[in-house]
């Protein structure tokens, strides 16, 4: 029971990093995914090298940057704050790379229907581009989420106390075969949640398939 409880303390910190920072990664991702598609040269260039350089670091390396890196006398993120910020910076690039897939997924003719028909640029995109391609998007978007939950567990490299870093403090106070089980609880957990965020896609996709129909 005891492995249980200690994991279970994790639980709130893993979820609390996993929300906040696909939330941020979300709201990110949008000027990212506007400046991947402007015509503005400099302006797209620099998207492209802020997305590959989110994308192509590690994120181990992202969390040990924001923590170590940028702590200055004035200015220090706590493990917490390094981790949310980490991760949502970096959601940010995956999610912008998913978003401009899903516009390019849009048929041609939906951009020259609306043009054809007057309709000014801001508008069309948000009234006929975006919601094709947020159905286009939806299973990807989910299946970030649910890697994103998995990845949370990096937060234990910079003393985040989740559910691996719990799992982790009670391996080391038990060097036993019982300091397996901690991980197994973990690995349980992560798939209880990853499950109902699957399904969640899964009913979704097929909603908004059936409305375009």
């Amino acid at each position: 029971m005891e492995p249980i409880l200690v994991v279970l303390r994790g639980l709130p910190l893993t979820l609390l990093i996993t929300v906040v920072a696909f939330a941020i990664g979300a709201v990110l991702g949008i000027p990212l995914v506007l400046g991947l598609r402007t015509v503005v040269a400099p302006v797209r260039w620099l998207s492209r090298l802020a997305v590959d350089l989110l994308r192509g670091v590690p994120m181990i390396v992202w969390l040990f940057v924001l923590k170590f890196g940028l702590s200055t006398p004035a200015f220090r993120l706590s493990s917490l704050e390094a981790a949310i910020f980490g991760l949502g910076i970096i959601s940010a690039g995956y999610l912008a790379e998913i978003y401009r897939g899903g516009i390019q997924s849009v048929p041609r003719g939906q951009f020259e229907a609306s043009q054809a028909l007057g309709i000014a640029g801001p508008i069309s995109f948000l009234r006929i581009i975006a919601p094709q391609a947020a159905r286009i998007v939806s299973p990807s978007i989910a299946t970030y989420l649910i890697g994103l939950l998995k990845n949370s567990s990096i937060a234990s490299t910079i003393v985040v106390s989740e559910m691996v870093f719990q799992a982790q403090s009670y391996a080391r106070q038990n060097p036993t075969i019982a300091g397996i089980l901690p991980y197994a609880i973990a690995g349980l957990l992560y798939i209880v949640l990853s499950v109902p965020v699957a399904m969640f896609s899964r009913i979704l996709d097929e909603r908004l398939r059936k409305a375009v129909i």
